[in-house]
């Protein structure tokens, strides 16, 4: 029988109200404050505790804080990738963001979606869906990213949109829900 961590990288619905999943959760709360409450002069780009929980941590990438995510582990960042203040990253599924890749304040990005019935929501039960940002992409502030969705690269999303559906490479979205429109 597999385990609720096992069920929720594997793309199966779990149970999110797991002690396993729970002291995962736990170490990276821990981590993600140790983050937050650092100077700027001590934290350099990411304090050291939180960058060695990441599934991946490339060279120059700066979170500034706060930053919050609900495991890190899930996470992983290319070179070069920023996020400014207030970022909230739910990973309970791999969130992939290339490298050049920059957010604006208040982004979000989504992987757990809850069960649509009421019985199954109250008793913790979601899926969990990898989100994938390319290259080079631009998130303005305030955007949300939801579970499932891949960003090609060089894209665009303007600030405040909700993205709903893929958004194709060298594309620019903004709205809710976000919509392609011309660059100018």
């Amino acid at each position: 029988m597999a385990t609720e961590r096992e069920k929720m990288q594997a793309g199966q619905m779990y149970c999110c109200v797991d002690d396993e999943l729970e002291g995962l959760r736990q170490r990276a709360y821990a981590a993600v404050h140790n983050h937050n409450m650092m100077s700027p002069q001590e934290r350099g780009d990411i304090a050291p505790e939180l960058k060695s929980l990441l599934g991946k941590a490339g060279e120059g990438i700066r979170l500034e804080a706060p930053f919050h995510c609900a495991y890190a582990i899930n996470l992983f960042l290319g070179t070069g990738v920023y996020m400014n203040v207030g970022c909230v990253i739910l990973d309970t599924a791999p969130v992939r963001i290339g490298s050049g890749t920059m957010l604006g304040p208040g982004v979000h990005i989504y992987c757990a979606e809850h069960s649509k019935d009421a019985a199954e929501r109250a008793a913790g039960l979601e899926v969990a869906k990898p989100v994938t940002i390319g290259e080079n992409v631009w998130i303005g502030g305030g955007a949300i990213v939801l579970p499932g969705i891949t960003v090609g690269d060089n894209a665009i999303i303007g600030a405040g949109s909700v993205v709903t559906r893929n958004v194709a490479a060298g594309a620019t979205v903004v709205g809710n829900p976000a919509r392609p429109v011309e660059r100018s």
